[in-house]
């Protein structure tokens, strides 16, 4: 039982080992697209955490900003009453009156 008989066998064997060599090579190919398309996707996932945190901070930030504006209308009322009380007390001490 031979393998080969005629030219024909040997053209049916060369045409198996070019499928095979070709199906190996667009697995190895597929193989590394999959690799990438992976590594593009831990990326996206990566800047989106750091986006998020930046944004985060960003947010804080702003409400500390905004928190510390309220308070500094408060803190500014309050200067100034003791602005005017100091004034007085100056005024009193000056003139010499007492009540």
């Amino acid at each position: 039982m031979d393998l080969i008989q005629s030219s024909k066998d040997i053209m049916y064997i060369v045409i198996a080992l070019g499928i095979f060599l070709l199906s190996a090579f667009f697995a190895w190919l597929l193989y590394y697209m999959i690799m990438i398309i992976r590594q593009v996707y831990v990326m996206t996932k990566e800047m989106r955490a750091r986006i998020n945190k930046v944004d985060e901070t960003f947010r804080a930030f702003k409400e500390k900003f905004d928190h510390g504006a309220s308070y500094l209308l408060l803190i500014s009322e309050g200067i100034k009453k003791l602005v005017e009380v100091a004034g007085e007390y100056n005024g009193k001490k000056k003139t010499g009156k007492k009540k």
